[in-house]
C-alpha cells in the first residue's frame, strides 16, 4: 500500500504542474526532481502515524475520507514548508497554484486508490461477505490464540485488540494493533464494530464487572472465550465463543469448593435425587456423578426430564444410574426405592416453585411441596437415610405467597423429623438449604428476557424496583452438597447470595450484551423497550434470606452460614397437618390457604424452630 501511494502522491504532482502549465510534458528540472522525491517522503511517515496503513482495506468505512484528508493536509503543508526553504536558498520558484493542485489531487488518488480496492476485494476477489469486523478485550495469551485461530475461519475477522495495560497500546500482538479501551467508542465507529468478544482469561477478575459494563453499553453484542484453564482442560477449544454468562454481571465473588467436603457427602454412597430433571436437580446429578458415589437414584415426576438427564449421566459417568419415574407424594414407590437401594444420601429438590402457578393451584402446591416433603421425610428416617437435604427458598422468609408458604412448611417438618431422629438416638441428621434464584433455571426470568430479546421486545418487568437475589446453579448445586455435608441436624443453611439485583437493571444490561439499546424517552426511535406489568399474585418487591440477619452463624465455608435455632417455639403442626389434608380431600381452597399462612404468621417473628410434634408418632395417620 505503501508503494501505491508513493505512485499516487507522484502522479498528482505530475497533474499539478500539467495542469498550472498547460503542458501534459513540464519541464523537468533539477528543482523538480528533488520536490518530486522529497512529497512522499514527507508523506508517507505522517500517513504512518495517522493510522492509515492499520485500517483493513476490506473494511475501511466511509468516515476514513475524513483520516486521509487530514493526512494530505499535513503532508502537502510540510512540502509547502520545504518549497519554502529551497526557493530562500534559490533552488528555483514553485507557482503557488501547485500545491494547492497537488493536495486535492493527492487527496483524490490516495482515498480513491483505497475505496476502489475495498470495493474489488468485495467484489469476489477472495473477500468472504459473511465476515463481520470484530474487536477482542485483551492482549494475553488466550486472546492472542484466537485472534489466530479467527484468521481465515468462521465469520468474524479480528480488526484489533483493547487492553487495559498501557505498556501494551500502540503494540502488535499476533500481528494486531493494541489499542486503550478509551478509543472503543470511536472504534465501533469507525469500524462498525458489531461484536466485541472478551478474553476474560487477561482480565482481572475483580475488574470483569466493569469491562462487561462498559462495553455493554456501546451497542454491540458482547461475546466471550472461555477461561484458559477450561481450554487446558479440554471443556472448550479455543474458537469457541460464547455468550456472557449473566452471573458476570452481578459481580459475585468466587470461592472454590472445599473438596473434602464434597468428597465426605458423595464419594462412596448411595444418593438419591428427588426432582431430578429440573434446574437444580440435574445439575446436582451432574455433581454427584463427578465424586463417584456407588450409586446415584433420580427420582423424577416428568418422563421427558428423566430420560434427558438420565441419558446425558450415563453418557458422561461409569457410575450406576436408576432412573425411578414418580413422584414423591408416591409412599409406596419411596419407601420401594429407599429399601431397595439402600439409599445413604437424599437430596430432595422435588417441588412446584412457580409463584404466580403455585398460587393459582393452591392444592396440588400443598400436596406436592408439603405433603411430598412430609412423605419422603418420613421414608428416610425410617430407613435409616443417614443424611437428607431439603432444597428452600428465600420465599419461606415471611411468606406473601403460597409457594412460600408451602417452603417453610416443608423447613418446619424437617426440622421436626431431625429433631426425632436425635430423640430416638439415630445418627441421621436432616437440615434445609435456603437461597435466592439461580440464573437460568427453568421459569426464571433470564430464559424468559432471552426470549422477548430474540422477537424485539418488549421486555417485561413487574415493577422498576423489584429487587432478587441471584446465583449461578453450578455454584449452588455446590454450596448445596457442602451445606449438606455441615449439618448437625435440624440445620436451615443460609447461602451467601451477595448483593440483591434489580430485575429493571438485569433486563437492561441483558438487552445491552445481545447489541441492542435500551428505548427510553432519549431513544424512543430505536432499541428494545423495557414494559412494566405490575406484581404478580403474592410476589413481592423484595426478598430476605433471614428472619433475622443478627442470628445467622458463620460456618467453615465463607458462603455458607447457619440459622440460630436457640429460640425453641412450638408449631402445632400435626393438627394443621391434619386440617390441610381435610382442604385437599374437599377441595377448599380457601381454608388450605388460611391453615397454610394461619401456622407461618402465628411464628413469624421466630427463628427456625423446632416445630413441638412428633411426627414419627403419627406414622398411620391419614396424611401418611
Amino acid at each position: 500500500m505503501i508503494a501505491m501511494d508513493c505512485v499516487c502522491l507522484l502522479v498528482a504532482l505530475w497533474a499539478a504542474y500539467a495542469l498550472r502549465l498547460s503542458d501534459w510534458l513540464p519541464t523537468i528540472t533539477p528543482e523538480r526532481l528533488t520536490l518530486a522525491a522529497v512529497a512522499p517522503i514527507v508523506a508517507i511517515p505522517v500517513f504512518v502515524r495517522l493510522g492509515l496503513y492499520r485500517s483493513v482495506i476490506r473494511y475501511l468505512p466511509e468516515a476514513a475520507i475524513w483520516t486521509i484528508i487530514q493526512a494530505m493536509v499535513i503532508a502537502t503543508v510540510s512540502w509547502i514548508i520545504i518549497i519554502f526553504l529551497m526557493e530562500m536558498a534559490g533552488q528555483g520558484i514553485v507557482p503557488r497554484s501547485v500545491p494547492f493542485l497537488y493536495f486535492l489531487i493527492g487527496t483524490l488518488l490516495v482515498g480513491s486508490s483505497r475505496f476502489v480496492a475495498k470495493w474489488i476485494l468485495n467484489m469476489g476477489t477472495g473477500m468472504r461477505r459473511n465476515e463481520e469486523p470484530i474487536f477482542i478485550y485483551g492482549a494475553g495469551p488466550t486472546a492472542a490464540q484466537l485472534a489466530r485461530a479467527l484468521r481465515g475461519h468462521g465469520n468474524r475477522y479480528v480488526m484489533g485488540l483493547i487492553d487495559d495495560d498501557p505498556a501494551n497500546h500502540g503494540r502488535d500482538v499476533a500481528g494486531y494493533r493494541v489499542f486503550p479501551p478509551q478509543q472503543l467508542p470511536s472504534l465501533v465507529e469507525r469500524y462498525g464494530i458489531r461484536e466485541i468478544v472478551l478474553s476474560m482469561s487477561s482480565i482481572p477478575a475483580e475488574s470483569r464487572q466493569a469491562v462487561i459494563g462498559r462495553v455493554a453499553g456501546l451497542g454491540v453484542k458482547v461475546r466471550s472465550v472461555p477461561d484458559i484453564s477450561d481450554i487446558v482442560d479440554g471443556r472448550y477449544i479455543v474458537n469457541q465463543i460464547r455468550e456472557i454468562e449473566i452471573d458476570e454481571l452481578l459481580g459475585r465473588s468466587f470461592v472454590p469448593p472445599d473438596k473434602a467436603l464434597l468428597a465426605q457427602a458423595l464419594t462412596g454412597k448411595t444418593v438419591m435425587v428427588t426432582g431430578a430433571g429440573g434446574s437444580i436437580g440435574s445439575q446436582l446429578c451432574r455433581l454427584i456423578a463427578s465424586w463417584k458415589p456407588s450409586k446415584l437414584i433420580l427420582l423424577e415426576s416428568s418422563e421427558f426430564a428423566l430420560y434427558r438427564i438420565e441419558q446425558e449421566l450415563m453418557a458422561a459417568t461409569k457410575t450406576p444410574i436408576i432412573p425411578v419415574l414418580g413422584s414423591v407424594t408416591d409412599a409406596q414407590l419411596v419407601h420401594r426405592t429407599l429399601r431397595e437401594h439402600w439409599v445413604e444420601v437424599v437430596y430432595h429438590a422435588a417441588a412446584h416453585k412457580h409463584v404466580p402457578l403455585v398460587e393459582a393451584n393452591v392444592l396440588e402446591g400443598i400436596r406436592n411441596n408439603v405433603f411430598g416433603t412430609l412423605t419422603i421425610a418420613k421414608a428416610a428416617a425410617e430407613h435409616n437415610v443417614s443424611s437428607f437435604v431439603l432444597i428452600s427458598s428465600d420465599k419461606a422468609v415471611r411468606p406473601t405467597n403460597v409457594m412460600g408458604a408451602t417452603k417453610r412448611w416443608a423447613e418446619l417438618i424437617v426440622r421436626q423429623i431431625a429433631i426425632d431422629a436425635k430423640e430416638r438416638g439415630q445418627e441421621q441428621t436432616f437440615c434445609a438449604v435456603r437461597f435466592g434464584n439461580v440464573i437460568g433455571s427453568n421459569g426464571s426470568v433470564v430464559p424468559l428476557f432471552k426470549e422477548q430479546i430474540a422477537k424485539g421486545g418488549p421486555v417485561t418487568v413487574t415493577d422498576p424496583e423489584m429487587t432478587r437475589y441471584f446465583m449461578s446453579i453450578p455454584e449452588a448445586a455446590e454450596l448445596i452438597v457442602q451445606a449438606g455435608a455441615l449439618s448437625e441436624g435440624g440445620d436451615v443453611f443460609l447461602l451467601d447470595m451477595g448483593e440483591p439485583v434489580r430485575i429493571r437493571e438485569l433486563a437492561e444490561n441483558m438487552i445491552r450484551l445481545a447489541g441492542f439499546s435500551v428505548k427510553d424517552d432519549k431513544a424512543a426511535d430505536g432499541g428494545i423497550a423495557i414494559e412494566y406489568v405490575g406484581i404478580r399474585p403474592g410476589e413481592k418487591l423484595f426478598e430476605e434470606l433471614f428472619y433475622d440477619s443478627q442470628n445467622a452463624q458463620p460456618t467453615r465455608h465463607p458462603k455458607i452460614q447457619r440459622a440460630n435455632s436457640s429460640a425453641v417455639v412450638g408449631y402445632e403442626i400435626l393438627s394443621a397437618l391434619d386440617t390441610l389434608q381435610l382442604a385437599l380431600e374437599s377441595d377448599e381452597d380457601e381454608l388450605a390457604r388460611k391453615t397454610l399462612f394461619d401456622l407461618v404468621f402465628n411464628r413469624a417473628g421466630t427463628s427456625d424452630a423446632h416445630v413441638g410434634s412428633n411426627l414419627a408418632d403419627v406414622e398411620n395417620s391419614t396424611w401418611d
